[in-house]
């Protein structure tokens, strides 16, 4: 009974010992990390940074946390990343769709803002880098004090917003422009324009495939085909459909216009295909 009590006992200790070295202590990050995504007309923005507090110290000013005339990585931590999904005009500036960072030197009456194609998460990697934009705004002063850095999108529109920048009693608000009617316009010339060859195909290739309402399948493909030039896929497709409907003398003939095209891209394996094909139709 002793031997066993001993074991019970080492057994409870080696957990003990086992739990402490395996323990970690979870604080909260001084600086938290924050991600923010804003629709601005069809254009998506995303904003990933870190976001620091003032906890009771002076942030701009000559001999402040953040000095003017310094660059600061604009935020904590890492770099922050912002992503537009479409090409985008910043403060005049245009940029194309992707990922940038910013960093900014503050100034008691403008500051400078850059903005760098983003490529590591360290924000000293960019000082030597050129700037893909940059440009002087000027600070607004707030009533109401900010304790925590923050970024926001703001004004939004279906063609803009603002990249607000707001920490103590300092607010930079940056216009941004995004392209939806453009985007739009094309969207509705391509819709009211009706389907495509491509559409029309794949249409075709699905009935095609599931041996349904044949005579509409050959409709389609025989539309897509004479939408520009005649591809040899679709024209194999074109031959394989009228075989399936008994036409057979056509089939050939289709099949002999996608060798014609398949030979024009040096595409072997449709030569042969459509060769086996019309071999199989003249039995």
């Amino acid at each position: 009974m002793k031997n066993l009590f001993r074991n019970i006992c080492a057994f409870a200790v080696m957990a003990l010992l086992t739990i402490n070295v395996n323990a970690q202590i979870r604080t909260p990050a001084p600086s938290p990390g924050s991600k923010l995504t804003q629709s601005v007309g069809l254009t998506e923005v995303t904003v990933d940074y870190s976001r620091p507090s003032m906890k009771g110290r002076t942030i701009f000013a000559a001999d402040g946390l953040q000095p003017y005339g310094v660059t600061w990585r604009t935020g904590a931590n890492l770099a922050n990343k912002f992503t537009f999904s479409t090409d985008v005009n910043i403060n005049g500036k245009d940029l194309k769709a992707g990922a940038y960072t910013m960093t900014s030197v503050p100034g008691a009456n403008e500051w400078k803002i850059n903005l760098y194609k983003y490529e590591s998460t360290n924000s000293d990697a960019y000082a030597e880098k050129t700037a893909d934009a940059s440009f002087m705004i000027k600070p607004m002063k707030l009533n109401d004090m900010v304790e925590t850095f923050t970024i926001d999108i703001s004004n939004i529109t279906n063609a803009s917003a603002t990249i607000d920048l707001s920490w103590e009693k300092t607010k930079i608000s940056i216009p941004v422009s995004v392209p939806t009617d453009k985007i739009v316009s094309a969207s509705i010339q391509t819709v009211m324009a009706g389907p495509s060859a491509n559409d029309y195909y794949a249409a075709a290739s699905y009935y095609l495939s599931e041996k349904k309402e044949l005579d509409k399948a050959l409709e389609w493909v025989k539309k897509a085909n004479s939408m520009g030039e005649p591809r040899f896929w679709m024209m194999r497709t074109e031959a394989l459909i009228l075989a399936e409907l008994g036409k057979k003398a056509e089939a050939i003939k289709a099949a002999e216009k996608s060798i014609e095209l398949a030979k024009a891209a040096n595409n072997a394996q449709y030569v042969s295909m459509n060769e086996a094909s019309i071999k199989e139709w003249k039995k």
